[in-house]
């Protein structure tokens, strides 16, 4: 007869004395360290990028069910267990943004009251992102929306190049800002004939850093636009100068009265005076090679035609669009196939099929790799570091 230790006693038990778990329990603690993946969307378009996750995890999509009532309220209905689970929700951002955030709001909310372990939201396009900065009597709509995630339930957020990097701080639990720029930069040097010949362009100073990553990575020139066409982030009124200085004079002595008098007049006088801005300028040479310009979002595509024809009349031989997000609102396809661009390159954080059937010049880079990586890597508890290897400080 073996001889077992319980809490540091010998005892003499038989084998078929000792206690088995029962399948059931089996069942259950494995199902406790597992792991789901949803998806939030509605729409079969923006389901197409977690599909992609979800086969290169080898795992299967998560059963449940997203809809709108005929009043147009969010329904979300949750098929299938999460208790005690890791729960993903990849949540693309299709053109009805705020449909596609209530949509998140209301599963997260639903996995949370289903005892889901941790609920990781993975948000490749983060909406609302420029608006992550304080306007004259406006607000910082980013900020709310990193709030009611929380609220909602999520403890963690996968997303991928956020417009400004402090958006991070937004958050009251851990963010994991991915990079595209290695599938960007991949492509260049595979699809890109004679990339050696090529500079890269940031269409406004506020880019230049970005730029500036990509060129030193690829061993390239680097050229920046500058002028009155490009109306930077930094242009807009920020309500430093409200509320705006009193008139009332009573009380006052005659300097007092001389100083107020003067100080509303110079600021009467730049209110009415335009800000002015030095024509269009190219700095660097990109006459006789192939221009790439790069940015984080490509939405309203006016700026980026205007800054082809500049490149086209500087000497620019052929004219490429790097960007993460394409959202390309409004009549962006058609501009783009009547500019003097010669293709754009985006990747799939934003479903953009529609787009690509009006424009042939639009390309689509993947990044499920990358995304579904990062859910293994969270899941099983390893270091982020290795996503992030050789990416600069300013990408």
């Amino acid at each position: 007869m073996p001889i077992r230790r319980f809490g540091g006693h010998r005892s003499l038990v038989s084998l078929s004395q000792t206690p088995k778990l029962s399948y059931g329990y089996k069942k259950m603690n494995r199902s406790r360290s597992g792991y789901r993946v949803f998806s939030a969307n509605s729409t079969t378009a923006c389901t197409e990028l977690a599909k992609m996750i979800t086969e290169r995890l080898g795992v299967e999509l998560g059963k449940s069910l997203v809809h709108q009532e005929p009043n147009t309220e969010t329904r979300v209905d949750v098929k299938e267990s999460v208790r005690g689970q890791d729960i993903f929700i990849i949540q693309t951002i299709p053109r009805d943004v705020n449909t596609a955030i209530m949509e998140l709001l209301v599963m997260a909310y639903a996995l949370k009251t289903s005892c889901a372990k941790n609920i990781i939201g993975v948000i490749p396009y983060f909406p609302y992102s420029k608006q992550c900065k304080m306007r004259k009597r406006g607000s910082i709509v980013c900020k709310l929306l990193a709030s009611m995630l929380a609220k909602a339930g999520l403890t963690h957020i996968i997303t991928m190049d956020l417009h400004q990097k402090e958006i991070q701080g937004f958050f009251s639990f851990p963010v994991d800002n991915l990079r595209a720029s290695p599938f960007l930069i991949q492509y260049i040097q595979d699809e890109i004939p004679d990339y050696r010949n090529a500079v890269i362009v940031a269409k406004s100073p506020s880019a230049a850093k970005r730029a500036q990553s990509y060129a030193e990575r690829l061993r390239l020139g680097l050229a920046v636009m500058h002028g009155e066409a490009h109306h930077s982030e930094l242009d807009m009124a920020d309500g430093r100068h409200s509320p705006p200085l009193s008139r009332t004079t009573i009380g006052h002595t005659g300097l007092e009265l001389s100083r107020q008098h003067s100080t509303f007049f110079h600021l009467c006088l730049s209110v009415m005076m335009a800000k002015e801005k030095p024509p269009i300028t190219v700095v660097g040479d990109v006459g006789g090679r192939i221009a790439i310009i790069v940015d984080d979002i490509i939405d309203d595509v006016e700026d980026f035609v205007a800054a082809a024809e500049i490149l086209k009349e500087r000497g620019a031989y052929k004219i490429y669009i790097m960007a993460t997000h394409g959202l390309l609102s409004a009549d962006a396809p058609r501009l783009i196939e009547e500019s003097a661009i010669d293709e754009v390159v985006v990747t799939n954080t934003v479903p953009h099929e529609v787009q690509k059937l009006q424009c042939p010049k639009i390309k689509t880079v993947d990044v499920s790799m990358i995304l579904a990586e990062a859910i293994r890597r969270i899941h099983n508890g390893e270091s982020m570091a290795y996503l992030f290897r050789n990416i600069a400080l300013d990408d």
